[in-house]
This record gives structure tokens, sequence and C-alpha cells, in this order.
């Protein structure tokens, strides 16, 4: 969300972190972003307030192996319900401090949204994060930016531009993403099984520094999260870094992050991801394939997911933009590989500024398969049966502000 109201010396800093905070929640061709709500500027901070609240209704034929329907009230459909908070102040040389304070919660309860934290880490609640999703401070300057604290890493932020369906919060392989990182932060770290509690679903880091800068057409992010453990300063790590390079009507990605175990240093998560974007004007075309390998302490792996994602936008009138995505997503880890396959097709209709009612259809074609293959190839929250054939169908409304 790009702040209209700033004066020229600010638009660096905005510009830099546009793909921050702007991004990765709002929708594309069929959404039309509006500005931060300026609350007031106080001792030359200038602070503003922005939020996305969306909500709508989920049908699906095919709820386990009974053969169970389910029709029910669904948050966060097309993009996340957050609230937040920013400031900003100038500072020497054209330098500029800001804050950024990001709160996920579901609209149809009214709670906050689960989270990917370790349960038992002391400075967390698990589930009851007040700011999930950033929680930082940084400064920025012709130089580019620095941001510290709870964030999100530059990893996924990179491939927002081909990623089919843009990571949107239902129907696309931002669950494939998460669930592939999600086991190493929640596992306990006295079984043995690997953990990094840093990470949470691979998308937000706590104890984190990250560099930014856009460079041409070349935008991009390097992160380091501080294991803070004793003994060693690998034990418990992040390295993570994204660039994508727009130049014309292409857009290529890439990505790498790597989590190290916060007893025994092993890599315990170490994923890479590859994109490319092409548009034609209404027509839009995207592919995307990442994989993630996870590790227990000891090294041995545990997952090895190959995500593959293709598809087209279209955007047939001013206020209509129709996709069509397809995912191959496979964990090659188990002695018989376990792949789920998923077709989705939707529509967005931008109905007024930031306002847009959206339908979706997914059908979703999955193999008998462990818990950790039936998560990692998903492209929904809540993972269709296994061995079983799966329609499911979204409409909601999503407002951002």
């Amino acid at each position: 969300m790009n702040n209209k109201k700033v004066t020229c010396a600010k638009r660096g800093m905005v510009s830099s972190l546009k793909t921050l905070s702007a991004m990765v929640m709002l929708s594309t061709a069929a959404s039309t972003a509006s500005a931060d709500i300026l609350i007031g500027e106080a001792g030359g901070t200038q602070l503003s307030m922005f939020g996305i609240l969306d909500v709508g209704i989920l049908y699906q034929d095919n709820v386990s192996t009974d053969g169970d329907e389910k029709l029910g009230m669904e948050t966060s459909g097309l993009r996340q319900t957050v609230i937040g908070f920013k400031g900003l102040r100038p500072l020497d040389n054209g330098w500029n401090a800001f804050f950024n304070l990001e709160a996920h919660f579901d609209l149809d309860t009214g709670m906050f949204h689960g989270t990917g934290d370790a349960a038992t880490d002391a400075d967390d609640s698990s589930g009851r994060l007040l700011f999930r999703r950033q929680a930082n401070l940084g400064v920025s300057g012709d130089w580019g930016t620095v941001i510290m604290g709870r964030q999100y890493g530059p990893a996924l932020l990179a491939h927002l531009g081909t990623e089919p369906r843009i990571f949107k919060e239902q129907f696309s392989n931002l669950y494939a993403w998460a669930y592939s990182q999600l086991f190493t932060t929640v596992n306990d770290s006295a079984s043995g099984a690997g953990r990094n509690a840093n990470n949470d679903v691979g998308i937000f880091f706590k104890n984190a520094v990250q560099y930014r800068n856009t460079i041409g057409g070349l935008d991009f992010g390097v992160l380091y999260s501080f294991g803070g453990q004793e003994g060693s300063q690998k034990d418990g790590d992040v390295i993570a870094l994204g660039a994508a390079y727009t130049t014309g009507p292409l857009t290529l990605s890439g990505s790498f992050h790597n989590m190290k175990d916060q007893q025994t240093s092993e890599d315990v998560v170490e994923s890479w991801a590859v994109g490319v974007g092409y548009n034609l004007g209404d027509v839009t075309l995207k592919a995307n394939f990442m994989n993630t390998e996870n590790n227990d302490s000891s090294g041995n792996e545990v997952l090895d997911l190959d995500a593959l994602g293709v598809g087209v936008d279209y955007k047939w009138s001013a206020k209509n933009t129709a996709t069509v995505a397809y995912y191959i997503n496979e964990d090659n880890a188990p002695a018989n590989s376990a792949e789920t396959k998923s077709l989705v097709i939707s529509n967005e209709y931008t109905m007024g500024q930031s306002t847009t009612l959206y339908a979706a259809l997914a059908y979703v074609d999955a193999d008998d398969m462990g818990v950790i293959s039936q998560y990692a190839t998903s492209i929904v929250a809540t993972p269709a049966p296994v061995d079983e054939k799966t329609t499911l169908i979204n409409v909601g409304l999503n407002f951002a502000f």
C-alpha cells in the first residue's frame, strides 16, 4: 500500500518497503491498492495504519474418506485478514527511520490466527501472538533498507510476480511452502526430529536482520536470523536470499534459504525456488518451481518436496480478472513418492477501490500418504483427504484499506 501523502524525501523508503508491506497483502490485477490511512504526525513521526478484511463461504464435497460434505464460513480466502501500524521519521543525511507492526486474525471468529511458532518457546504463546506477521524497526536511505525484528523473509517475497496465484491465502502453493517448513518449527527438540524455532512456516522470521535494495530492475533481500543458542552461533540460525528481476514484460525470480537445527547445527530445512512470469497485455503467463528438503537433527531426510505451479491470468474486462492454475506437488522422500495434483479456476471482480468479490473452484487429487506429505503437498489450509478426489468452492469478499 503506497502512502500517497509522503514527501519526496520519504518516497525512497516507501519504495524500498513496498514489497514487504503491500505486495504480499494485496491482490493484483483485480484489486486497486489504497493508501494507508494517515493517523497523524507527532514529533516529526508520521503514523499510519492499514488493514485487510476477508471473509467468505467455503464448500467442500469430500472432507474425509467417508465422503462427508462441508459448508461453512472461511476467513482469508483471497488474502489474510490483518491490521497494522507504521511509523516514519526523517533522519539526518536523507535517511529515514521506520517501524512496522502487523497482526493477523480471523474475521469469522475475531481470534488471533494460529501461528507456526514453536509452542514451547518462552517468547511466544503459540497461536496468541499479537504481531505475528511484523514487529520490526529499520532505517533506509539511498543505499537501501535494513530491517530488524520479526519480519517477512525475502525468499517468498521474491516469487510474488511468478507464483501462478501470487501465493493467495487459499488454492495456491502458499500452503505447500508453509507446511513444508512447519514441522521443523513445532517439533520437540528432545525427540531428535529436527527443530528451528526462528522460522514461522518459512514466511516470517524472528530475531532477524534483513538488507533490501532495488537496483535497476533487480529487487532483492538478504536475511540472517540469529540462533541465539549457547555454544555455537550456527545452532538455530537462518540464512535467506530472494531476488526478482523485471525487464519489460519479463519477470524472473529466485530464492534460497537454509535453517539449522538449534542443537546439532544440521540443516533441517533447505529450500530453493525459481520462477518466470511474462506479461502479454491482458494475459500474464507464470510458472514457479520449488524444492524443499527437511532433515531430522541427525541429517536424515524426512521430506523432499518438488512443487510446480503453472498458470495464466486473463483480464477479460476492466473489472474482472480470471486465473487458471495447475499444481503438481510431490514428496519424493517416501519409498513410494506421494503426489497431489490440483486444478484451480478463479475470478476476481473489483467492486470499488480495494474491494474485491472473488470466486474460486479447486479440484484436488491426492495420493495415499503420511501426515507430513499430506500437508506439504496441499494447496488448502486443511488438506483434502488422501487417496480421494475433492472439489472445493470458495466465494468471498476482500476489503483493503
